[in-house]
C-alpha cells in the first residue's frame, strides 16, 4: 500500500509553531490596528488575542483604545531604549515576532516586563486624563504632608492600572490548555511581575508651586508615574544583570531556580531567562537575529554602540552627511530668541 505524505510550507509550519508559543505577547500586534474599537463585534477582528482577552475586550470595550496605545508604546520605547546595542528590539516588529522572543532569552524577559509595565502605565494615566469612564484619579495618600505642602491634583490611578493591566497581559500564560512549556510560562509571569514592580517603584510625588510672584509658598502635590522611557531604562539595567534559571523540582512542585546559584530562590525584582541569547552579530532567522550589518556605530565610543562592539570586529564604512543646525542665537528683550541656520558636514559610520 502506497502511503501519501502531506507537507506544509516551511513558513506556514513556522507560523503554526510560533502561534502555539507566542501567545504571551501576541497582543502587541494591536499596535498595527487602525480601527476605532467601539462595538463588541470588533473584538473578534482584533489580532493576537486569546479567548479571555477577547472576553475582556467585550466587557470593557472602552479600555481597548488604551491597550492599543500601550502596544504602540512598547514598540517605540523598547527600540529607543536599545538603539545603542546589537539587539535593538527589532524582534518586536508585530505581528511577525521573531523566535528570540519565545526561546526564553533575556530579550524575551525584557519585552515581557516592559509590556506588563506599559499596559498598566497607560491605563493608570488614562484614568487621570479622563479617557476612561470606569475609573478616575488615584486615592489621596493617607500620610500628612510636610508644612508648605498639601495633597491635591489628580493622582495616576496605579491600582486600577495594575488590576486591569495584569488581567489582560497575563491571560495567555494562565490559560489551562497546554500551549508552550510550563517553564516558559513561569518565566513570563515572573518577568511580567518584575515589570509591574518597576512601575510601583516609579510612583513618585509631583508638585506644583503656588504663591505671589512665583514664591512657591505652598505646593500642591499628588502621586504620579514617571514616564515609561524612565521605567524602561530601569528594566534595561535589570536586563543586563538578568539571572539564568532552570526549571527543577523544589519540594512538591517544579520552580525556577538560578542555574549557577542553587542556594537561593529567584529574587522578586530580578529578570530571569532560560536560554542564552545569540550574539546578534550575523543574520540568523532561526534564532531571530537581524545581524548588525548597515547599523550605525560610534567610532569614538567605548560602550555597546562602539564600532568595535556593534560591528563584531567586521569593520565599518564611513560616510558623510550634511546637517542643518540652529546657530548664532541671540536673546531679545523681552522675550524671544532668534537664530540663524548653519550647515555642516559630519562623518558617520556603518557596520560592514
Amino acid at each position: 500500500m502506497k502511503r501519501t505524505f502531506f507537507s506544509l510550507p516551511l513558513c506556514l509550519l513556522t507560523f503554526l509553531l510560533l502561534s502555539q508559543q507566542c501567545t504571551g505577547i501576541r497582543w502587541l500586534s494591536l499596535s498595527q490596528t487602525t480601527q476605532h474599537i467601539n462595538k463588541t463585534q470588533h473584538c473578534k477582528t482584533l489580532p493576537g488575542l486569546v479567548s479571555s482577552q477577547a472576553q475582556l475586550c467585550r466587557s470593557n470595550l472602552e479600555l481597548m483604545q488604551t491597550i492599543i496605545q500601550a502596544a504602540r508604546e512598547v514598540k517605540k520605547v523598547c527600540q529607543k531604549t536599545f538603539t545603542d546595542m546589537r539587539w535593538n528590539c527589532s524582534s518586536i516588529d508585530a505581528p511577525k515576532f521573531l523566535p528570540d522572543l519565545e526561546r526564553g532569552t533575556r530579550e524575551s524577559a525584557f519585552v515581557y516586563a516592559l509590556s506588563a509595565a506599559a499596559i498598566s502605565h497607560t491605563i493608570a494615566r488614562a484614568c487621570t486624563s479622563g479617557d476612561l469612564r470606569l475609573c478616575s484619579c488615584g486615592p489621596i495618600p493617607g500620610e500628612i504632608p510636610e508644612p508648605g505642602y498639601r495633597w491635591g491634583g489628580c493622582a495616576d490611578n496605579l491600582h486600577y492600572g495594575l488590576l486591569m493591566g495584569s488581567k489582560f497581559s497575563d491571560a495567555p500564560m494562565k490559560m489551562k490548555k497546554k500551549s508552550g512549556s510550563n517553564a516558559n510560562k513561569l518565566m513570563h509571569l515572573h518577568n511580567s511581575e518584575v515589570g509591574r514592580q518597576a512601575l510601583r517603584d516609579a510612583l513618585v510625588m509631583k508638585c506644583k508651586c503656588h504663591g505671589v510672584s512665583g514664591s512657591c509658598s505652598i505646593r500642591t502635590c499628588w502621586r504620579g508615574l514617571q514616564d515609561l522611557k524612565d521605567i524602561a531604562i530601569d528594566l534595561k539595567i535589570k536586563y543586563l544583570s538578568a539571572t539564568k534559571v532552570v526549571h527543577r523540582p523544589m519540594g512538591t512542585r517544579k520552580q525556577l531556580v538560578p542555574k549557577d546559584i542553587d542556594i537561593r530562590p529567584v529574587r522578586e525584582n530580578e529578570l530571569v531567562y532560560l536560554q542564552s541569547s545569540p550574539d546578534y552579530c550575523m543574520r540568523n532567522d532561526k534564532l531571530g537575529s537581524f545581524g548588525t550589518q548597515d547599523r550605525q556605530c560610534n567610532k569614538t565610543s567605548s560602550g555597546s554602540d562602539s564600532c568595535d562592539l556593534m560591528c563584531c570586529g567586521r569593520g565599518y564604512n564611513p560616510y558623510s552627511e550634511r546637517v542643518v543646525e540652529r546657530c548664532h542665537c541671540k536673546y531679545h528683550w523681552c522675550c524671544y530668541v532668534t537664530c540663524k541656520k548653519c550647515e555642516r558636514t559630519v562623518e558617520k559610520y556603518v557596520c560592514k
